[in-house]
């Protein structure tokens, strides 16, 4: 994210201000308006790819239940865990790749959907850990992951995600009418509307135009006979958050790319923050700064950790409600207290789940198109600000023919042993570690004029 770029706003309530509580809940409704399709989006894509359909509307709730939780101990800081900042927490799209990695290498063994969500779940609440040990050298981390193998990485997770969505945009994965006309046609009026939307010059529109361009769709499709609203699944009026409800499983080879997001994403998180204190009229160097990026770390490791407990998947600082606080001028973080609340509650009812479930997979094939491209964009934007000389050259055109090369030819692999497919079938960590290993073992040509490095711009959208 540009920093320097950031202006700083005039602040209506600044950080420690306390607004009465109707201002603040409004502009508490403004954040969750923003962030909720991010929130939600990510739990429908796996469980469409890996066939959890029976557990969507838990999962959901969940999402939206330790996305509040972790959002008020961002805003709260307690024990100095967290921020003390308005920090929606949410699931980056990062995490989207490896998530399904470690979700089809079960699937694969003939695993049942509660054995998937077990190892999904297991793999990242040790992953939590990465992050929680990361908050503590934060210094020591970007001198290992720089800028370089960020774009690399997250320019590779949106390139294998683009697969995702255009499958759902087609129809879905197995669907029998897959690529027929009016799947493209329903896909394409949500790419197009999205498209359209973000152009407006109004900010309210461009901050909702993926909500808007899902409703329009979801319109278009029941006019069209593709959305028959089912009868709701028998569920309970309150969804009630279990410890492990599917069990606990690990496996290493399902880990190490998990583990390598949960880097990035630190990373990322910095940038966020930084970006947050600039708006927030906060200073970004000194001991204080460093101090709020510690605790604005270890609040994402520790809201990781609860999401794994229970049933949602790893939460981040997201980044568009920067965009809220710049266009509001409402830098309160006990606005963070309300907004919070207000997920908790909205994640209490599952028949919410039950009814987002329902929305046509080319609808969603065409907003998350648009998403997951706007994560290979964000890497690709991180990889300009590089200093492109013939060494970083060859980092990136040999990560990413790796990287691709594994993607495009799967079977690459198979004559090697298990544990070796495993770890490097993916296209994230194959090319992502080729890209950490170059960089830290190839000499640089000219560090003394390499430009500033630029801190990595998050990947989630909502």
């Amino acid at each position: 994210m540009h920093t320097e770029n950031i202006p700083a706003p005039d602040l209506i309530y600044g950080l420690e201000d306390r607004p009465a509580p109707f201002p603040a809940l409004l502009a508490a409704l403004q954040h969750v308006l923003a962030s909720v399709v991010g929130i939600i989006t990510p739990p429908l894509v796996i469980g469409g790819v890996l066939g959890l359909g029976a557990h969507l509307p838990y999962l959901i709730s969940m999402a939206l239940m330790v996305s509040g939780v972790g959002t008020f101990i961002q805003a709260r800081r307690p024990l100095g865990i967290g921020a003390g900042m308005i920090c929606l927490q949410g699931t980056s799209f990062a995490f989207l790749g490896a998530v399904l990695s470690a979700g089809l290498l079960v699937k694969q063994r003939g695993g049942s959907p509660e054995d998937i969500l077990a190892m999904v779940f297991g793999v990242c609440f040790f992953g939590a850990f990465v992050q929680v040990a990361l908050s503590r050298c934060i210094g020591h981390l970007r001198r290992v992951i720089t800028p370089l193998a960020t774009g690399i990485v997250i320019t590779l997770i949106g390139v294998s995600l683009i697969k995702v969505g255009i499958t759902d945009l087609g129809g879905g994965f197995g669907a029998a009418d897959f690529g027929a006309p009016v799947n493209l046609a329903l896909g394409g009026l949500v790419l197009a509307s999205i498209i359209l939307l973000n152009r407006s010059a109004n900010p309210w529109v461009r901050l909702s135009s993926i909500v808007l361009g899902l409703a329009i769709g979801c319109v278009a499709a029941w006019l069209g006979g593709r959305l028959a609203p089912e009868p709701l699944p028998d569920l309970p009026l309150v969804a009630l958050p279990r410890p492990f409800a599917f069990g606990f499983a690990f496996d290493w080879s399902a880990f190490l790319p998990v583990a390598l997001i949960y880097a990035i994403s630190t990373l990322e998180t910095v940038g966020d923050l930084t970006a947050n204190c600039l708006l927030s009229q906060q200073p970004i160097e000194g001991p204080g700064y460093l101090q709020r990026l510690r605790g604005g770390v270890l609040g994402d490791g520790v809201s990781c950790l609860l999401a794994a407990t229970f049933s949602a998947f790893p939460n981040t600082t997201f980044a568009q409600n920067n965009g809220v606080i710049q266009m509001t001028g409402v830098a309160s973080r006990h606005v963070g207290l309300y907004i919070g609340a207000l997920l908790v509650a909205l994640g209490l009812f599952p028949v919410l789940g039950a009814l987002l479930q329902q929305i046509p997979k080319p609808v969603l094939g065409g907003a998350t198109l648009v998403m997951f491209g706007s994560v290979a964009a964000a890497g690709i934007r991180i990889l300009a600000q590089v200093r492109l000389d013939r060494r970083n050259m060859l980092v990136i055109a040999t990560a990413f023919g790796i990287g691709l090369g594994v993607g495009a030819e799967p079977a690459l692999l198979h004559q090697l042993p298990r544990l070796v497919q495993n770890l490097f079938d993916s296209p994230i960590t194959s090319g992502g570690l080729s890209a950490i290993l170059l960089d830290l073992l190839l000499p640089r040509e000219t560090p003394a004029t390499a430009p500033a490095e630029a801190l990595p711009e998050r990947v989630d959208r909502a």
